[in-house]
């Protein structure tokens, strides 16, 4: 999963883009040119990813609960909530993470979230770590393309914590490769919501290189692939965690926020039946669907809480929806519902444009320019747009208007298809909890009933049948280790050898981990743990 990026991918059609791996990865792959995540911007986005539901469904909506108004807090999940690689981890699947998380129910870095889930996080994690035979799913980051990618270093970031933590988060992130090719100032295609300026150009310009380093990346992890001897028994997913890092697309609901690449390189013994190598999948996906459609595919029995489709089996969308809420400083709630043509936004709060100052994304030259010129009254109608209210709801064309600048709302030809989109999104509403019907104040009350983040009940042990039964309150996660090992994850009653000692603890999400408990499994073993 690379970060931030909308399709600028030469096999997608990028006259400009280079990414060669990536490429034919497509080529002996699939690719899915419908695919939508669920918000414009990262947590959020993550959140839905990794547990299958739509994040203001699961009170992860508000971008991010490690920074707002309201101070540092974690989301707590529905108590039947689990990450999926949490249940490919229960059908013994080795799974391991990078240094990114972000979850919302976790802080954003490696170590923050619930233990459960994977079986090794950070930087040196790898499948190589997995016992002999074992199946392993991996996810990984690529992060070399965010946002703070496009930032200038050295000079042009303001000036305090944010300016050493930021220029320290670029170093680790940018490692010591190059592009196959470097995309020049003067080649990249401006959108006409930009002004046609140097500023622009090159951050632009920054970032389809930031695009082309990841694409080297891509392609060393596939290269370990072939030397491992894997590569035909892998089923390799490429995507995205929403669209561009840059002005009117991150954050957003236009399809610059939310449109996404998605590649599957289906292994021969893999793939579905009537998939053919190169072709392009059109139909309409979301991130939702993403979670059901792995676990199917490992054979694990998919929850009933996930109200994503199965992409290899599951019946073709109508829809797919989106939702934005506060971002950072700025209060805000929109929703918006997509067919594979119209795009109808619904906002609760018509008077706040997207072209906000933001503290964050101001870093970027481009952005800090705009506003500039939007105040000196030197952007045309067009580009002035995104920094003027957008109104209650709005209802694009994605056919013939695709970068979304002109709305139908108001036009009588379209009023059946607005009647249409707007039933389709109060039904999904309807059907959908979304937390935001409440103030962030509340829900965090929710969260924290007595001011500060509860802690997970310790859990229980008995034996019985000669087995080790482990339970938990609140549908908790469990995790265990014998004799001072690896944590596992707790799935089922264990046979054990007479004298081990075992520890386990639980979590329930977004709570702290309960204590550890320990037992010793003697000769003649009691009922109750010592």
């Amino acid at each position: 999963m690379a970060e931030d990026m909308s399709p600028r991918l030469g096999v997608f059609g990028d006259p400009v883009a280079s990414t060669p791996n990536l490429d034919q990865l497509a080529e002996r792959g699939v690719m899915y040119s419908n695919t939508y995540t669920t918000a414009g911007v990262c947590a959020p986005s993550r959140a839905a990813h990794i547990l299958g539901r739509h994040q203001m469904a699961t009170g992860t909506q508000h971008m991010r609960t490690t920074r707002g108004p309201l101070g540092t807090y974690r989301s707590v999940p529905p108590a039947d909530a689990k990450a999926y690689p949490e249940l490919l981890r229960a059908a013994g699947y080795y799974t391991y993470t990078d240094d990114k998380l972000d979850y919302q129910f976790s802080g954003p870095l490696a170590g923050s979230g619930p233990f459960t889930i994977w079986d090794e996080e950070g930087a040196n994690s790898h499948w190589r770590k997995r016992g002999d035979g074992q199946a392993f799913f991996g996810f990984v980051n690529f992060q070399v393309t965010h946002e703070s990618g496009v930032f200038r270093p050295l000079g042009s970031w303001p000036h305090g914590p944010l300016h050493f933590v930021m220029q320290l988060a670029r170093a680790w992130r940018i490692p010591d490769i190059q592009p196959a090719r470097s995309v020049l100032a003067h080649e990249v295609p401006l959108p006409p919501y930009y002004p046609d300026t140097p500023t622009v150009r090159a951050d632009v310009a920054r970032h389809y290189n930031n695009i082309g380093v990841m694409d080297r990346q891509v392609g060393a992890i596939l290269q370990q692939l072939e030397q491992d001897g894997l590569a035909e028994s892998t089923i390799v997913i490429w995507t995205t965690d929403h669209g561009d890092g840059l002005p009117r697309a991150k954050r957003e609901l236009f399809d610059s926020g939310i449109h996404v690449p998605l590649i599957i390189y289906w292994p021969e013994a893999y793939r579905p039946d009537g998939v053919a190598p190169g072709s392009v999948d059109e139909r309409l996906i979301s991130f939702v669907d993403l979670a059901p459609t792995i676990l199917s595919l490992a054979g694990v029995t998919v929850p009933d809480g996930m109200p994503g489709l199965n992409l290899v089996s599951g019946p073709q969308r109508q829809y797919v929806f989106a939702a934005r809420d506060r971002i950072d400083e700025i209060a805000d709630r929109q929703r918006a519902v997509r067919d594979s043509r119209y795009k109808y936004i619904r906002s609760w709060q018509p008077r706040q444009p997207g072209g906000h100052a933001l503290a964050f994304r101001d870093n970027i030259d481009m952005m800090r320019q705009m506003h500039t010129l939007y105040a000196e009254g030197k952007l045309n109608a067009v580009q002035r747009q995104w920094f003027e209210p957008p109104g209650e709801e709005r209802l694009f064309d994605t056919l013939t208007d695709p970068h979304e600048l002109h709305d139908l709302s108001a036009d009588a030809g379209h009023a059946r298809v607005l009647e249409r989109m707007r039933g389709a999104l109060d039904a999904w509403l309807n059907e959908t909890p979304d937390l935001s019907e409440i103030s962030e104040a509340e829900m965090l009350a929710r969260f924290q009933p007595q001011g500060e983040t509860p802690v997970t009940p310790p859990p229980r042990f008995s034996l019985s049948n000669g087995r080790v039964v482990l339970g938990a309150e609140y549908n908790a996660s469990i995790g265990y280790r014998i004799n001072g090992g690896d944590w596992q994850l707790y799935s089922q009653p264990m046979p054990l050898e007479r004298r081990v000692t075992v520890h386990a603890k639980a979590v329930r999400y977004g709570w702290e981990e309960s204590d550890e408990i320990s037992f010793v499994i003697p000769v003649e073993p009691p009922s109750a743990p010592e």
